[in-house]
Order: structure tokens, then C-alpha cells, then sequence
């Protein structure tokens, strides 16, 4: 069952078009990610499901509805442009957002997601007086107090470090369990492939993928190898059949030209110098994602 559909929606602002003829449905219960370069239409898209934008044309539906009139979905939403009530503290900005949202016991549910996100110390203290990962994990807690069937959450691990990033992810994974259906945009192509049941990337304003990780890379198919060598990126130029080297220090992922033999290359470079890993897969999201946006991009294949 999808609990969103966007049908053929258009917007523009003035000569631009942000967002051209797309089409998406997420299913009920799924974790959704939306990828994409800046300025690409992400927001915009997201905006529209949040009726802050309408549509020129087209129509986007919320359990098979259309998203006319005054919004009383269930829906949490966190912008990437955070913004709170700095003058407020922690306690009364989250019993005031809840209360916008006709919560109910809202006091338990305060405190139990002050405990779980570590903000218990400072319930009583002024938002101005927090640093930017605790205002994150502040207006996250906003976003969900009340629990909401959808949620949509605007590059959720941005300014979060590593360990609040990882407490995060397990709050999003068990509210997935519970029963909310997630949307997240992000720039970090790691969380998207572990944490997405399914990946949304626009480009331009136009949708350019959209499926299962597995369905992504299949499109591509095994036409990557990653490789450790004892010389690094100076051994593997000027071999045929690498059409790209993506350095990463360590690794190097190689990008192979179309009917390129890996065993021939692998012979080649054990010429040049000593391998320590060798391995044939599939192009990871990040590589894919490159592969479309960068500047000297030659694959842009429209799902």
C-alpha cells in the first residue's frame, strides 16, 4: 500500500523549474531516501508534500487523498533550515510544539525523549544556550513527539556527530517499527544505502533514479573493482580499460569501459606493483551519484 503518491508535479519559480513532471510513490511503512546535488529540487519536492509549496500541475495524495484545504495529516516534519524559539527552554518549547499538534500526555513523553536523546540536563535551559547538534536532537524530538504516521525528515544528520548520529539512526529504525513511514533527505550516500528500503535521486528536477539499492546497481551492473595496492593511485594509470579512478588514499575504485576484461587489468597492474585487496562489485550509491552529477557526468539515465 503507498501512503504517498506525487502524480506528473510541476513547479516553478519564474523561469525556473524546480521539480518537472514526477512521479513517485512511497509505500506504507518503508524508510524513503531522497538524494540529489543541492538545488536539485529535493526541498522543493518535500515542500510540496508539506503544502507549504503547491504544485503548477499535477496532484500529490496522502493515504489516496488530495492534499487540498488545511493540513490534518499526521505528518512530523523537520526543514533543513532549523528554526526554534531561542528565548524558550528545552521543557516549554517541546510542550509547545505538542500542543500544536493536539498531543496527549505529553509530560511522559517529554521526559522519556529528553532521556533517550541526552537532553535531560538541560530540560530547563534556554534554546540559545545549546550547541548545534543538541538544537538537532531538540527540534528531531519536536518533529516526532506526537508520534506522527509520516515523517519527513530534511537532511536529519546534518551538524550530529558520530555517536549522536548513531543514536539517531536507531531512533529512525525504531520508529520504522512502530509503524511510521520515514522520508529523509541526505548527502551522506553510506546512511542512504544501509538504512533506505527504497532511493529517490532527482537531478535537475527531474527524476533519474528510483527503486531498491539492488535495483539501482543493477542498472549499472558489476563494473566496478575496488583495489589496495603497495603503490596507490600511480600504479593503475594508463591501464586499459579504466575508464575512471575514483582515489580514496588506501582504495581506489576503478570504473571498468564497457566488455573490459578484470582479469587482464588485474594482470596489468600486478605488473606495476603488489596488490593487497582486489575485488569486483557493484558501484556503490556515492559512485552512481557522481557519476550523474559531477560536472564531467556522461550517465544520466532518467527512471
Amino acid at each position: 500500500m503507498n501512503i504517498i503518491e506525487l502524480n506528473n508535479i510541476t513547479k516553478t519559480f519564474g523561469s525556473v523549474v524546480a521539480v518537472k513532471d514526477l512521479s513517485l510513490t512511497v509505500p506504507k511503512g518503508s524508510i524513503y531516501g531522497f538524494i540529489g546535488p543541492n538545488g536539485s529540487g529535493k526541498t522543493t519536492t518535500i515542500r510540496m508534500i508539506m503544502k507549504i509549496f503547491y504544485p503548477d500541475s499535477g496532484e500529490i495524495k496522502i493515504h489516496g487523498n488530495h492534499r487540498n484545504g488545511i493540513v490534518t495529516d499526521n505528518i512530523g516534519y523537520l526543514p533543513e533550515d532549523r528554526g526554534l524559539y531561542k528565548k524558550m527552554k528545552v521543557n516549554d518549547i517541546l510542550m509547545f510544539m505538542g500542543e500544536l499538534g493536539g498531543g496527549s500526555d505529553l509530560r511522559t513523553k517529554i521526559r522519556y525523549w529528553l532521556n533517550k536523546l541526552d537532553l535531560a540536563t538541560f530540560s530547563e535551559k534556554k534554546v540559545e544556550t545549546l550547541s548545534k547538534g543538541m538544537t538537532q536532537k531538540l527540534q528531531f524530538i519536536a518533529t516526532i513527539i506526537n508520534e506522527p504516521e509520516i515523517i519527513i525528515l530534511d537532511e536529519p544528520f546534518s551538524g550530529l556527530d558520530p555517536v549522536n548520529a548513531e543514536i539517531l539512526k536507531d531512533v529512525i529504525l525504531d520508529l520504522q517499527k512502530k509503524g511510521s513511514t520515514i522520508i529523509f533527505s541526505t548527502h551522506d550516500m553510506g546512511m542512504a544505502e544501509k538504512m533506505c528500503d527504497n532511493i529517490f535521486m532527482i537531478y535537475k528536477g527531474e527524476k533519474v533514479l528510483d527503486g531498491t539499492l539492488y535495483e539501482i546497481q543493477d542498472r549499472y551492473g558489476a563494473d566496478t573493482l575496488v583495489v589496495q595496492t603497495e603503490k596507490g593511485e600511480s600504479a593503475l594509470t594508463g591501464i586499459r580499460g579504466i575508464s575512471k579512478i575514483n582515489n580514496y588514499g588506501k582504495l581506489q575504485e576503478l570504473k571498468l569501459e564497457d566488455r573490459a576484461d578484470p582479469q587482464k587489468i588485474l594482470a596489468e597492474i600486478m605488473k606495476n606493483t603488489a596488490i593487497k585487496k582486489f575485488e569486483i562489485t557493484r558501484p556503490s550509491l556515492n559512485d552512481i551519484f557522481i557519476r550523474i552529477a559531477a560536472p564531467d557526468r556522461k550517465e544520466v539515465n532518467h527512471a
